[in-house]
């Protein structure tokens, strides 16, 4: 299995890709309808924006961690902090996607309009931009270090995807919180 991995890593990671935006783009766009998902009290949809918001902050951190690690060499903390980071992309994305099925779409901005066309689209537009860049990126640098040893991964791309994909990562979760401040604590 490593080895049909090892030799199709960028066709794995285009349908992958493929996979996972045709997803989002199909929860964001209504595409699936709200009983294909489980019905949750509304206290739960509430939490999900504050749980996501904690969850972007905390990837920061362990993305920062990853790369800081291997900048020092330290290739194990790398690799817990990269699986971590992966892992908590993976739950907001989940959590995210529900949420926007489940109430049949994105809700609305609610501060002033101004504010909206200046300020909060722009760094929605970035954000959103920034995560459907990441996805590909880093289904290519993680299938190379899934599929290849540390003495091997050093002869691909890993390393210079993955410092593209960590700083667009970076920059996204970021903007993320920005929007999450925006909707639920200023307006």
């Amino acid at each position: 299995m490593e080895y049909v991995t090892r030799e199709r890593v960028p066709l794995l990671t285009g349908v992958l890709s493929l996979v996972s935006l045709a997803l989002v783009f199909g929860a964001a766009g209504g595409a699936i309808p709200q009983n294909a998902v489980p019905i949750a009290p509304e206290w739960i949809l509430e939490v999900i924006p504050h749980l996501n918001a904690i969850i972007s902050l905390t990837a920061i951190v362990t993305i920062s961690v990853g790369w800081r690690a291997i900048r020092r060499g330290d290739v194990r903390r790398h690799q817990l902090a990269m699986i971590v980071s992966v892992v908590l992309f993976a739950s907001f994305l989940v959590l995210y996607l529900y949420r926007l099925v489940a109430m049949g779409g994105a809700g609305s901005f609610p501060g002033p309009a101004t504010i909206e066309r200046f300020v909060y689209f722009p760094i929605l537009a970035v954000h959103m931009i920034l995560a459907i860049v990441c996805i590909p990126l880093l289904y290519y640098v993680l299938l190379l270090a899934l599929s290849r040893s540390v003495a091997d991964l050093r002869q691909t791309r890993h390393a210079f995807v993955g410092r593209i994909a960590a700083s667009l990562w970076l920059i996204s979760f970021a903007f993320g919180v920005v929007v999450y401040l925006l909707l639920h604590q200023l307006y």
